[in-house]
């Protein structure tokens, strides 16, 4: 142990005796805590929502999405195996997108409805994993009426079970001498998804192509557009690019998810480095103890600081000294945030026992995810603050003149 390091820890063994000291360096210990455990639990929460977040974004809806610029499509088979095709491609499926009224005893209810190919789609969208009763493959059955696949939350709003009879009202009709007569088709529910966020359970179903082409008015084998999957979700700008030059470029349109979600993923971002700034003030404040910790100690041992310079001790020493002694108590206030916030944030990732109202939020829980970078920040960020907040105290008692500090002792 170096000559600096040890009275600096004498000097933080002593402060027992000291009693004032004692207690402002408990609060700078406890400032510095609790900064630490704040932004742990709280980026902790930020990560983990923005995450779950987009894996259910993600698991609805594609990654990238081709779409032709003049409405409908057609050919999508021969689309799909030239986008499939492309490098970082996982997976194509056709799709149909219509909003449908659905009609029943209990209700009526607006809902996105989406035609999908069930074999196809299985290596696009997550809605196997999501089932809570039923097959996605019963879409395809040869009933008397067509199979549908509705959200949980529609589900209990409509009342509605496997095998319960629904009516679909499209928007595209035919014209009589009585007016306008919207199409009306009966549905069999063969299946019930839950996503997790409320507002796919509770306003989206899915439907076969055929059934959904037979609703809508479609002829042939017109669909909306093709899904596609990724085997990295970040590299979606790129793929979309290539598909897109695949394609021949106009009149096909390719959007990514990064694009279709850029506002909603910036706020969050930005959500999240704003609650990172408000909460390292509170490691400040722990700082700020420990500058006034400091102060009083180096007035308490300016005899002593005097002796060591008498006695050969250079003030670049001196200053070590004091900085090794805040540090110190940084480390310590660090190392305790750190055993308070994660396994705080361990608990909430387990137990999820903060709950929160699924009519606001997209997700009903508080998602917890602790990454290593950000772990590596907070600790960054808070030694430093403590380091700084060392420098002035030591500046001052490195200036100590003995001659002066010892005149009246």
């Amino acid at each position: 142990m170096n000559f600096e390091l040890f009275i600096a820890l004498r000097y933080l063994l002593a402060l027992r005796k000291q009693a004032f000291i004692s207690v402002i360096s408990l609060f700078a210990v406890f400032g510095v805590c609790l900064g630490v455990a704040s932004l742990i639990v709280v980026m902790g929460v930020m990560n983990g929502f923005s995450t779950d977040l987009r894996d259910k974004i993600l698991g609805v809806n594609a990654h990238v999405i081709v779409m032709n610029a003049h409405g409908a499509m057609t050919g999508a088979d021969e689309i799909a195996r030239q986008a499939a095709d492309v490098s970082g491609v996982t997976g194509a499926t056709p799709f149909i997108y219509s909003e449908v009224m659905v009609s029943t005893p209990r209700g009526v209810k607006g809902v996105v409805l989406r035609g999908i190919e069930p074999e196809s789609s299985s290596k696009v969208l997550s809605l196997s994993k999501d089932m809570l009763a039923g097959k996605v493959e019963d879409l395809d059955r040869e009933d008397t009426n067509p199979g549908i696949i509705v959200g949980q939350e529609l589900a209990a709003r409509l009342g509605l079970s496997v095998g319960s009879m629904i009516n679909l009202l499209s928007p595209t009709g035919s014209k009589s001498a009585a007016g306008f007569t919207p199409k009306v088709k009966f549905f069999t529910v063969t299946g019930i998804f839950k996503t997790g966020m409320f507002e796919y359970d509770s306003s989206m179903a899915y439907v076969s192509l055929t059934a959904a082409r037979d609703l809508l008015g479609f002829s042939g084998d017109v669909v909306s557009g093709i899904e596609l999957r990724l085997a990295d979700v970040y590299a979606a700008e790129r793929v979309s690019r290539q598909v897109e030059s695949s394609l021949g470029g106009y009149p096909f349109l390719v959007r990514n998810w990064m694009e279709m979600n850029a506002n909603l993923f910036a706020a969050l971002k930005l959500e999240k480095t704003a609650m990172f700034i408000f909460l390292v003030l509170i490691v400040l404040v722990g700082s700020f103890s420990i500058i006034t910790t400091l102060v009083m100690l180096v007035i308490q041992k300016t005899r002593d600081i005097a002796v060591l310079m008498s006695m050969g001790a250079k003030p670049r020493e001196i200053q070590r000294i004091f900085m090794l002694q805040g540090t110190t108590i940084g480390v310590l206030g660090t190392l305790l945030g750190y055993l308070l916030g994660v396994p705080v944030s361990l608990l909430l990732k387990k137990y999820q026992f903060i709950e929160l109202p699924r009519d606001v939020y997209p997700v009903d829980y508080l998602p917890v995810r602790l990454e290593l970078l950000d772990m590596t920040l907070i600790g960054l960020a808070a030694m430093g603050l403590c380091f700084v907040a060392t420098l002035y105290p030591a500046r001052k008692a490195s200036r100590l003149n003995p001659a002066d500090a010892l005149r009246y002792e």
